[in-house]
């Protein structure tokens, strides 16, 4: 009897360390036992799980300003997720399974095949400060990938993000949280394929991605560095400053883990740093990503891509640089005014076939649940090569709507 209280006991424990470390839904480490979603346990404490899902539907209007007429709508469901998020045997191996079902988020276009697994990976947890993970997860690149689609503050991340971040993969992570004095520091490591969510097989290049974070006036309230906005209101300053460098090497993919099929393998080196300050309803980020690569054309390989073109269709991979910054503040009642610019400067021997782009967002939330149950309304206005007049046929704008609804 006092075996099975001592084995209950320190069960408990594991969980309440894990607890305090999860508050905020991760996606670089599974969620144990946060009070959220419909959760089991075995009689015998020997496996727990935690099944969650969400949706966010969207309503979307853009228009190009080229006096032609070319209103588009977006009208669908942009995510449907299953997660789940338990341990087997102990709280030490841990796991987390996420499943999407909607066409944009299963990569069928780039690789013809519904592809629904979006993390399926497996977590050893030598303390709650370290642990490693072997599968199918994010990278440790930057801020606005790193932080789940469920934690923005805009109904999409920015053109900085979609154009040079580093995505899912497979591989195995080390992941470490140290303090140097009083400052958490968070460093993280990744060796994977480089070929994202690949269907098929890869070959033997390998991608290395690595992150590191620094938390010079102490930890956030409940993880708020891996969420925009400051829903928790923040007592007194707290920033984050965090920066890191991915290597694929001779990827088969226009964007390493994303993007279509090529037939001559190429080398991307993608480096980025972030910051985010947060302090009493006020929230401000920032985001700097450059990617290199020595030749970024390449062609088509219309064996693995579900669209066929011509037998030598050219293609290219993003090469620039690009700078993000949102800020934001949380007003009663749970609104949140926000506002983002972004610029993307593609790399000049692009200049051909990529504009320049200057963006301007403004959003309103209300956020029901924090981040659980929101309604989002979006409107931007996208200039070209500089020039924000109206006249410039380049030019376009629109809105979002957007409902997000989770457990």
């Amino acid at each position: 009897m006092k075996i099975k209280i001592g084995l209950l006991l320190m069960t408990a424990g594991c969980l309440l360390l894990t607890l305090q470390s999860q508050a905020q839904e991760r996606d670089d480490r599974a969620t144990i036992l946060n009070f959220k979603g419909i959760q089991y346990m075995s009689n015998d404490s020997l496996f727990y799980t935690n099944f969650r899902f969400r949706m966010q539907n969207r309503l979307g209007f853009s228009n190009v300003l080229d006096n032609e007429d070319n209103d588009k709508f977006d009208a669908r469901i942009r995510r449907l997720r299953l997660r789940m998020d338990g341990y087997i045997y102990t709280p030490k191996i841990s796991y987390s399974i996420q499943l999407a079902f909607t066409r944009g988020d299963q990569d069928f276009d780039d690789s013809g095949v519904p592809n629904i697994v979006r993390d399926a990976v497996v977590f050893y947890n030598f303390t709650d400060d370290f642990y490693i993970s072997f599968g199918q997860n994010k990278l440790p690149g930057n801020r606005q990938r790193v932080n789940s689609s469920s934690q923005m503050q805009f109904a999409d991340r920015s053109l900085v993000n979609s154009n040079f971040t580093v995505d899912r993969d497979f591989g195995m992570s080390f992941n470490l949280s140290k303090k140097i004095g009083e400052m958490p520091v968070n460093a993280k490591a990744a060796i994977s394929t480089g070929e994202g969510r690949a269907a098929l097989g890869t070959d033997n290049g390998l991608a290395y991605t690595g992150r590191v974070e620094f938390l010079p006036f102490g930890d956030f309230t409940n993880d708020g560095d891996y969420s925009e906005g400051d829903i928790e209101r923040e007592e007194t300053p707290k920033l984050s400053i965090g920066g890191g460098y991915s290597y694929n090497d001779r990827t088969t993919r226009e964007g390493g883990q994303l993007g279509r099929y090529v037939k001559n393998p190429f080398t991307l080196k993608t480096s980025f740093a972030d910051a985010i300050f947060k302090y009493q309803g006020f929230a401000y980020q920032a985001e700097y990503m450059r990617r290199d690569v020595d030749n970024p054309f390449n062609i088509v390989d219309d064996q693995f891509n579900q669209v066929d073109g011509p037998e030598e269709e050219q293609t290219y991979a993003n090469k620039g640089w690009g700078v993000n910054q949102q800020a934001s503040y949380l007003i009663n009642k749970g609104y949140e005014v926000a506002t983002r610019y972004t610029y993307l400067k593609p790399h000049q021997q692009l200049r051909n076939y990529e504009d320049q782009l200057d963006v301007i967002e403004l959003g309103l939330t209300k956020y029901v649940k924090a981040h659980r149950l929101k309604f989002q309304i979006n409107a931007n206005y996208t200039v070209a090569n500089g020039d924000f007049g109206n006249n410039n046929s380049k030019n376009a704008w629109g809105g979002i709507f957007q409902i997000e609804l989770g457990i």
